[in-house]
């Protein structure tokens, strides 16, 4: 025991000071949030579009240049490099969540990041979040960055969230994977077990869209066409503190920038 505490006083405080002080640093190699330059884009010239492995852009009919499915998108960053100009680049901005299908849609002008606060879930879970996670045939990338923020550094738990083992226990689920179809009916079953007022949580391009598996006969393109979602967490996989930055404003833990005034 002596052993024990000797090393918990050399190793200190472990647990990240996020979100009171500043997000951890993240690796070089991070893809954030994608900015369109719609000065450097040759308008229609189609190539971001050929090159997207997952078909996560198209061409906007206003200015011809192009839309961008976060909600689809891996973040290969395939059309990054298919221009010579810097038409596309993925920014270093991890706040990706949103609450809304339509705003996971990125082009030129579109705001740094989107609010997300959900009134419900703010007044009665701001202050204890139980989730019942639900891995509806993922490869356990998204799986392995969600439980990741119940170790040690993340401690998601000092915010009253947590993972729980029964849906009876929770207050909403998060989903991760593209829902195939033996996924179905224990999806289906899992979130009527949740008591009412519940949430919907959808983490990763498989759970929002099907992600590489889109329009596969045996998965369902995501969770919207078998339950209601509430948030939206885009990536592949999403990094933990993209996850958990969408779970603390989700529930007003953190100040939206429509709240503070500011980006």
């Amino acid at each position: 025991m002596l052993r024990i505490i000797k090393t918990r006083i050399k190793q200190k405080y472990r647990t990240m000071a996020y979100p009171d002080g500043s997000p951890p640093e993240l690796p070089a190699r991070f893809a954030g949030r994608p900015v369109v330059n719609q000065l450097n884009c040759e308008s229609n010239c189609n190539l971001c579009i050929t090159a997207c492995p997952v078909a996560a852009i198209s061409l906007s009919q206003e200015t011809g240049g192009p839309v961008i499915d976060m909600g689809r998108c891996i973040f290969c960053r395939a059309c990054e490099s298919a221009y010579l100009a810097d038409a596309i680049h993925f920014s270093r901005e991890y706040r990706l969540a949103s609450s809304s299908r339509s705003e996971l849609f990125v082009k030129a002008g579109s705001p740094e990041y989107s609010p997300v606060r959900h009134d419900i879930a703010a007044k009665i879970f701001g202050r204890s979040l139980k989730l019942r996670q639900v891995s509806a045939g993922g490869c356990n990338a998204c799986e392995a960055d969600s439980n990741v923020l119940s170790t040690l550094a993340w401690d998601m738990g000092r915010f009253g969230i947590q993972f729980v083992a029964s849906p009876r226990h929770a207050d909403g689920l998060l989903i991760t994977g593209p829902v195939t179809e033996n996924m179905r009916i224990a999806l289906e079953k899992t979130y009527a077990a949740v008591p009412e007022p519940k949430i919907v949580i959808a983490v990763g391009s498989c759970a929002i869209s099907g992600g590489p598996f889109i329009d596969h006969p045996e998965q369902h393109n995501g969770a919207m066409d078998i339950v209601p979602v509430d948030l939206f967490i885009p990536g592949c996989p999403p990094h933990p503190l993209t996850i958990l930055d969408g779970l603390l404003r989700f529930i007003g833990r953190i100040k939206n920038f429509c709240e503070s005034g500011k980006l």
